[in-house]
């Protein structure tokens, strides 16, 4: 495995990530079907990153997506201007009055606790971002020298909104690779936007092609089974046994596969309960693994995770950390970002650093 380059030119972002925002409607405490009140937040694979990347660890990042414009939109263009975003390769797409040829995507999500699991309620259909279609962005443009980043991030989600999508991503990460980007992927498996187009067949069929053009390539648990067909001897169905022999295999296994991968890193999550889970990580870098064990974690929001993680990461590999530290950076701004409500970050980089030091809970003031 080659070790990633980080360009050292100056360029307009440190990150650009192509995806989906949607406006998450939150019940709180209460539950989707029974509730009278919902909190609203912003949220999506892809975009969940380049938030993280921005709120926390202070770097400059933009998302390349496309919005209705009604004034759900401009919600979501308001939400994404506090998180300190770039919102300036939004499309906005004219709104036909009721949404019958492009709308916005809605995600309904219940937190869960203890033995109630969390559960979400997309509603996504014919959003603007899934009719996104190749040369509808110019890649050039953006990945050029008129404006440039340092890093390209995208994801299983966008790449199953359609048809179109995929061919999209695929045309990003040919033009970042032209100007000597990296590309990272979140493989990001969603039973939800596979099953009615092809299931899990047709999700290995789409990702394995992309995942030619990627240098770091993520994923959890289930992603690199249900994605790519490579699978993890020893885990049991639920996930509850976790064998770090059985990742190491499955992790060299990809990378004999897609020589092309510099980084390979897996999250690690038994959930005993909504509530509580042991929270880990392992990764593939220069043919070495690096293996953060699992720790004990008491969960607010499990939502956004793993793109905390992979915000976390990103940071160590973009400041020039050791892989082993930007391997815990994921793991503990993944950990803080589960403490809080809503899809997206609230973790600040001392607590991030606080935490991999193996600081504790203890109040600070």
């Amino acid at each position: 495995m080659n070790p990633l380059v980080i360009p050292d030119s100056p360029r307009r972002w440190d990150c650009l990530s192509l995806g989906e925002v949607m406006l998450r409607l939150d019940p709180g405490e209460s539950r989707i079907h029974t509730t009278r009140h919902f909190q609203v937040w912003e949220g999506g694979g892809e975009y969940n990153v380049a938030r993280g990347l921005r709120r926390c660890f202070s770097l400059r990042t933009a998302i390349a997506t496309a919005l209705a414009d009604n004034p759900v939109g401009r919600l979501v263009e308001d939400l994404i201007l506090q998180g300190g975003v770039d919102p300036s390769l939004i499309q906005w797409v004219p709104y036909d009055g009721v949404g019958r040829t492009v709308r916005n995507g809605l995600n309904f999500t219940e937190r869960g606790f203890g033995v109630r699991a969390a559960a979400g309620c997309s509603d996504r259909g014919h959003t603007a971002v899934s009719q996104l279609n190749p040369g509808d962005f110019d890649w050039s443009a953006i990945f050029g020298n008129q404006n440039a980043t340092k890093w390209f991030h995208t994801g299983g989600i966008f790449a199953a909104l359609s048809a179109s999508t995929a061919q999209v991503a695929a045309e990003a990460m040919d033009a970042a690779r032209r100007h000597a980007t990296p590309v990272s992927y979140d493989l990001n498996f969603r039973d939800s936007l596979w099953k009615s187009i092809g299931g899990k067949a047709k999700a290995q069929q789409v990702n394995r092609e992309l995942v030619r053009k990627v240098d770091l390539l993520l994923g959890n648990e289930e992603d690199f089974s249900a994605m790519l067909g490579v699978s993890i001897k020893g885990v049991s169905e639920d996930f509850t046994e976790l064998p770090i022999a059985g990742y190491e295999a499955m992790l060299r296994e990809v990378a004999a596969s897609y020589p092309n991968l510099k980084l390979i890193a897996s999250t690690l999550r038994t959930a005993a309960t909504a509530s509580r889970n042991a929270w880990g990580a392992i990764a593939l870098y220069e043919d070495q693994i690096v293996h953060v064990p699992q720790r004990d974690i008491d969960i607010y929001d499990r939502v956004g995770g793993g793109d905390s993680f992979a915000s976390g990461l990103i940071y160590g590999l973009l400041a020039a950390k050791p892989i082993d530290w930007a391997v815990r950076c994921g793991v503990a701004h993944g950990a803080l970002a589960m403490t809080t409500p809503g899809d997206t970050s609230t973790a600040t980089l001392a607590e991030v650093e606080r935490l991999i030091k193996g600081g504790s809970a203890r109040i600070a003031r």
